[in-house]
């Protein structure tokens, strides 16, 4: 019975190919930010929580840049797998010019509403004091980050098409080389070493634009001086031509996609917001723990990741359906698997690593009970990410739609709402009935993929 989860070792060979890259990639970057956490929690709680505001302000931002992206992504695997670099090419232009569009967006709307749109998370119970703090530290970090959402689009631009062309070790390596440079910044800036000025948060947020600029310039740098290996960038910059045609079916496929990933994020963070009910010490644990979470789940994003971007290259081969669902299984069981470890490996830390923070032990009490809880669903996070990637992969960006941000919008913030708002729960069963929310999407997942509607090639 279990066979049909299990591939050979030339599956596996594959998928790990396409996988570890990313994970190395994203779980360097997810370490980093993790010492970068550290670093900022070593400074005080009012600075945490500041940052780690502006942080859950920023994950729309680059949750839309990667909603955008991946609607011509997915165009953009399946011209890989019939080899047209035209339309790798076309799709590549569409992607620059949705980021430039985005970011002055977000520019826009960071600028005027900053300061509103922090303290929305500063109204539950604090001392006013440690509130006012924490939104001065939150406004002197999120001015300096605005400069660095520019490099970041685009970096996300080029080194999503090397993805999907199968080319994944030049961003792990830009995004290897990037975090060096923000943790050795990190380290100079925010407590003054080798003669710097001791900047705090401020220099935490000088630190992580400077890397996001040497990120887009390794993984431009290297799209540019390998025409050889990138046809596609050969004039990519000519000029903004896209097929009619093609812009229409990208917008058509992507626009779901961007929509969803904004709808997401903003969902999560008005869930937060929720959460902020409880008090300014679940702000911090919150922090705390989504950054033990957030290094945890580079496994089943990368798995998700590689659900996509296989699965896609097979549709738009035009593999027989029966092999494209075969190899999604035993992908989805791969991510669903490893998670399980994964999630083990939290709990398992989740009273050591809150003591690591210079906060109060309550902070530290409710952060480690938050870890458990998100340890507990992370098998189950893994299955409705891989299938949302697999629903993706064959262009049903309508239905993923439904499936991710109208389901956070529909069903988890409306109840995160009514408890926050209307009962004295506590921020634990709060927390853990939110998160458990997931298992009624696994069952609509596994409905949604079963269908086999998703199973099509849009490059034909």
């Amino acid at each position: 019975m279990f066979r049909k989860f299990i591939g050979d070792r030339a599956f596996y060979r594959r998928a790990l190919m396409v996988a570890v890259p990313m994970i190395i990639q994203n779980g360097i970057t997810n370490f980093v930010s993790l010492l970068d956490n550290i670093m900022v929690g070593q400074v005080g709680t009012a600075q945490m929580s500041g940052v780690s505001i502006v942080n859950t302000l920023m994950f729309v931002f680059n949750l839309c840049i990667f909603g955008a992206t991946s609607g011509a992504g997915i165009f953009t695997a399946q011209f890989h797998g019939s080899g047209n670099q035209d339309g790798i090419r076309y799709t590549f232009r569409f992607k620059v010019l949705i980021c430039l569009v985005l970011t002055a967006t977000g520019l826009g709307i960071f600028s005027l509403g900053g300061r509103s749109l922090i303290t929305l998370y500063l109204t539950g119970e604090g001392e006013p004091e440690a509130i006012a703090a924490s939104l001065d530290y939150g406004m002197g970090y999120l001015e300096i980050m605005l400069l660095g959402l520019l490099p970041f689009a685009l970096a996300n631009a080029y080194a999503g098409t090397l993805r999907e062309t199968e080319q994944t070790m030049v961003p792990m390596a830009a995004g290897i080389t990037a975090v060096a440079v923000n943790l050795g910044l990190n380290y100079v800036l925010i407590f003054g070493h080798f003669g710097a000025p001791a900047l705090g948060v401020n220099g935490a947020a000088i630190a992580t634009v400077v890397s996001r600029y040497v990120e887009l310039a390794i993984v431009a740098g290297w799209t540019h001086l390998h025409g050889q290996k990138n046809p596609f960038i050969r004039g990519a910059y000519r000029s903004p031509y896209i097929p009619a045609k093609l812009f229409r079916a990208i917008c058509l496929k992507g626009l779901p996609l961007l929509f969803n990933e904004a709808l997401w994020a903003t969902g999560m963070a008005f869930l937060n917001q929720c959460y902020s009910m409880r008090g300014l010490d679940v702000v911090a644990a919150l922090n705390i723990s989504s950054t033990l979470s957030n290094l945890s789940s580079v496994v089943y994003m990368a798995m998700g990741n590689s659900v996509g971007i296989i699965v896609g290259k097979l549709l738009g081969s035009g593999a027989p359906p029966e092999e494209v669902r075969d190899t999604d299984r035993k992908l989805i069981a791969m991510a669903v698997a490893s998670c399980a470890i994964f999630g083990g490996l939290m709990a398992a830390v989740s009273g050591l690593f809150p003591q690591i923070y210079n906060t109060t032990a309550s902070v530290k009490a409710i952060a480690a009970a938050l870890i458990c809880v998100s340890a507990a669903i992370m098998p189950f996070n893994a299955y409705t990410n891989a299938a949302y990637f697999t629903l993706r992969s064959g262009g049903q960006t309508v239905v993923t739609f439904l499936f991710d941000s109208c389901f956070v919008w529909v069903v988890v913030v409306p109840t995160a709402f009514v408890l926050s708002r209307f009962t004295a729960l506590p921020i634990i069963p709060l927390y853990a009935v939110c998160q458990a929310t997931d298992l009624l999407k696994c069952a609509i997942g596994f409905w949604m993929i079963k269908k086999g509607r998703w199973i099509q090639n849009l490059t034909a």
